[in-house]
Formats: C-alpha cells, structure tokens, sequence
C-alpha cells in the first residue's frame, strides 16, 4: 500500500516551467523560450574566470566558514547597506545561503510559528507561496489591480485588509515575479505603516530590486523609519548578477534574528557552493558598473514584447524578466494556451498556483533568455494561439 501524502504538501502547488521546458526540450524544435527565467546574458567575465580558479584551491573547497566566505558577507553588507541607507556590517548581520529561495525558507522556518500568516501579493511566484506554507505558514493575498495595457498597482485597501491576528509577516517582492509590478513611494509607506502598526516582519525577496525600468526610483523598505529592525532582506546572485548556475543567495537581518537564521542554515543546506562565493562578491562590487547597460537590454525586450502584444490584455512590467498576458478574455486559461502555443513554436508557462484572483487566467511570458530579435514577430504566434489572428 502506498503511504499516505505528508499533510503539509497538501497545498504545494507545481510550478509548470519543468514540464514545459521538457516538452520544448522533447521536441527537437528551436522553440521561442519563454517559460523559464534563465537569461542569454552572460556573467561578468571576472567572475567566470575568479570560478575556474577556485575550482582548484583548496581554500575554497571547504565546508568552512559555515555561514559563509568573509568577503562576499561584507560585500553583501556594503550592496544592502548602499541601497537602505542601513549600516549593515557583514560580521553582524549577514550570513551566505545556497540561493534565495534556500535563504527564502531559512528565513520563514526561523521566524514563523506554524499557523501564522503571512502576507503575500496576488500573482506571486509559486516558488514563495510553497515555501510559506512548508515552513507551517498560510499566505494571504494581497492582489495587484490590473488594467490591460498598464503597469500592476498595489491596492492598498486589499493589503489593509489582508492583515489579521495570525499575521506575522509580509514576504513581498519589488519588482515583483511574475508581473512586474513594482511598488512607489506611497506603496511603501503604506507597507511600513501596516508593519509598525501591526508588529510585522517585512521579508524582502531581493533578488530583481534593481531591475527597473524607466528609471523608476528604487526604495529600500529597511531605511524607512522604524524599519531596520524589522527588516529581512533576501538576496540571489541569480537574476541581477546573472549567475543562475552559482546558487549563492544571502540574507541580511536584525542582529538579534541571526542566531536562529544560522540555527536554521546549519539545520537545512549547511553551507553554499564553496567555488561560487569569491566570485559573486566579485559581480557584485562590480555591478554598479554594468547594471545599466543590462537594464536598458532587459527594458528594450519588454518594450517589444509591449509593441507586439498590443491590444491585448497584459500587464506592461516596470521591470524584472516577465509579463503576464490575461488569456481568460478569450475563454481559455493559462494551461489551454500553453499548449496552443506549443503549436506555434513558443513555450510558455501557465499561472496555476501563483495567485487567486491573478492565476489560472494568465499566462507568463519571460522575456529574459530570447534577444529582441527572436521576440519580433511573437505577437501573431499568440494571437494564432488566442483564435485572434
């Protein structure tokens, strides 16, 4: 007899990229790849060649120091530290993880009791809403308001109402995956009101923060008043270094939460890929070089996938690597699409699971792993798959 399924995977919801990925690879046909976040841009050569030389020293192929190399903690300390206007130091504050989301769990295993909430928008990346409820949490949805053809907003009536006596925390993202929606000046501070008002966490998934387009003003929720010490921030070598292939992350918090965060680490991954760390605090001190020339690359892609999809219902990214296009207009959902545009030589990712009311009614296009050349011409392959054409 087959055992029975542990209760907590009860709600834990497939992410779909897998099984269309396989698909496309199955195939043998040169799909337009939209449905996985990997990029075609490659990492800054320095880190690439700083990884081939840590792949043989001895220094580097260690378990020590557990929660992380000296020098990429500080340089982390130093990046967060800049964008918050926080004094971060990477001795106190800062401990390396095996990639966000390994640090995303960590943290949620640290800080929550099972049964507590924890606040999160609606779309979000399924990823999240599955590592809330392994670490015993229930997400609530706060929803983006959507307008065809616009940028995502925040509503902040539905955040308010979001928050109850079990709330414990907030795990948002800005800009947000998968829409792109991005949070303003007055979004935060409705944010930082209701974690002061309430005695919240705030759990920042840092990992596209600086991936805006525009030229849309960053903010760091930890420098607003009465939030440093509330503040959780996540970060990844993945999407901003473009180092997917590294699975370093970090985590920067309170002083007083980092004995539990590194209870927590030495409990799960115990420490992160040892040959990958030296060189992304290489990218990262870095970035502040490169990250233009990368967001302008990142905006002119969206900026053509906004041009073909025109007139249909999606939402316009303020920055990140995706865009959701809502398919049930059509009287289709994400899943019926996907296989539609199959057919057509794209590869795409329904949003089961990501969202309530922002779910199985879209479709996710990323626009990070195809150059503006492949994208022209994609609108009439989605309209061909919609019965628009």
């Amino acid at each position: 007899m087959p055992r029975p399924r542990p209760a907590r995977l009860e709600h834990i919801a497939g992410i779909g990229v897998d099984r269309m990925a396989a698909l496309a690879d199955a195939s043998g046909r040169d799909f337009l790849r939209l449905e996985n976040l990997d990029i075609d841009i490659p990492p800054d050569a320095s880190a690439i060649a700083r990884t081939r030389e840590a792949a043989s020293r001895d220094i580097d192929n260690s378990y020590l120091p557990f929660i992380g190399q000296a020098r990429l903690r500080d340089a982390v300390a130093r990046h967060v530290s800049r964008l918050s206007g926080v004094a971060y130091s990477g001795e106190r504050h800062c401990l390396i993880c095996a990639g966000g989301l390994s640090g995303i769990l960590n943290v949620l295993l640290a800080t929550l009791e099972v049964g507590e909430e924890v606040i999160v928008t609606d779309p979000t990346y399924a990823g999240l809403i599955n590592r809330v409820r392994l670490a015993g949490g229930v997400p609530r949805f706060a929803p983006f308001q959507f307008t065809p053809g616009e940028t995502w907003r925040l509503d902040r009536d539905a955040l308010q109402g979001a928050v109850g006596p079990r709330t414990r925390a907030m795990l948002l993202m800005s800009p947000s995956m998968p829409s792109g929606g991005m949070f303003d000046t007055a979004d935060w501070a409705a944010i930082a009101s209701l974690c002061r008002e309430h005695d919240l966490l705030l759990i920042l998934d840092a990992a596209m923060e600086r991936l805006v387009f525009e030229a849309r003003t960053l903010i760091h929720p930890a420098g607003l008043p009465g939030m440093a010490e509330r503040t959780i921030t996540v970060g990844s070598c993945a999407k901003e270094l473009r180092m997917i292939g590294w699975r370093v992350g970090w985590i920067v918090a309170p002083e007083a939460l980092i004995p539990d965060l590194v209870a927590v680490s030495l409990a799960n991954v115990v420490v992160p890929v040892g040959i990958a760390q030296d060189a992304v605090a290489l990218a990262l001190e870095h970035s502040q070089e490169s990250m233009s020339a990368y967001v302008e690359e990142l905006q002119a892609r969206r900026d053509v996938m906004v041009a073909e999809l025109a007139g249909l219902p999606y939402g316009k990214p303020a920055g990140g690597w995706s865009m959701l296009l809502r398919v049930s207009d059509y009287g289709l959902d994400g899943t019926a699409v996907a296989q539609r545009l199959l057919q057509q030589g794209v590869c795409a990712t329904a949003m089961a699971g990501w969202g309530e009311i922002h779910g199985p009614q879209y479709i996710r296009f990323v626009f990070s792993n195809e150059p503006v050349s492949r994208l022209r011409g994609v609108g009439r392959r989605v309209r061909a798959a919609l019965g628009t054409a």
